[in-house]
């Protein structure tokens, strides 16, 4: 199929016009952006899949209330985040898994695999662990923090079109940031330091 070059935008002129070839486009486009960012937002892969889907329906529904004032992909997260913060209240629970409850049947808890005591793990085994404790780390966040540095860290969304999407001044995406990172560093610590004894 030949490479189509239009941008996000003209897309959802297509799209407006009735054009499904462009929505197919799109889609092709933020699948996987929006899949991720919204597993990152609520811990749920089935959950996340599910809601991807329910975004583009909306894209489809909604398609005549993009007005190009703003860019494509700002509109696009910000139904994203909406439909990940419906999720989170419906749900009305934590979403991550407790520290204390065991990730997979007959498993060890997820605090013992973080902070095991013995001999020194490998590089391997301390990356694996250090991935587990960032992703629970994260799902601790609150979630103004949460989504700001998904969107930067994982998605690659400027400061500024985050402050589009969530609707707040640039200071203040910045402001939650910088809190998070705090929170972060503070949880990850003891990564850090054995990653300072490596030889």
């Amino acid at each position: 199929m030949k490479h189509d070059n239009r941008t996000d935008e003209e897309l959802m002129y297509a799209i407006q016009s009735g054009d499904t070839h462009a929505f197919r486009l799109l889609f092709e486009r933020y699948r996987t952006p929006l899949y991720h960012f919204l597993v990152r937002m609520i811990g749920h892969p089935e959950t996340a899949a599910d809601l991807t889907q329910d975004v583009f329906a909306k894209l489809l529904r909604n398609a005549a209330s993009f007005h190009h004032r703003s860019r494509f992909s700002t509109w696009i997260y910000a139904i994203a985040r909406n439909a990940a913060l419906d999720a989170i209240r419906r749900a009305g629970h934590r979403r991550h898994p407790s520290l204390d409850q065991s990730t997979s049947e007959g498993g060890a808890p997820l605090v013992e695999r973080i902070a095991a005591s013995g001999p020194q793990p490998d590089r391997d085994a301390v990356a694996r662990r250090l991935r587990e404790a960032l992703t629970q780390a994260i799902g601790q966040l609150p979630p103004e923090q949460r989504e700001v540095f998904v969107l930067r860290e994982y998605q690659g969304v400027s400061f500024q079109e985050i402050a589009d999407v969530l609707q707040v001044p640039l200071g203040t995406v910045k402001s939650r940031m910088r809190y998070a990172l705090t929170a972060l560093r503070q949880t990850l610590k003891e990564y850090e330091d054995y990653a300072r004894s490596l030889p």
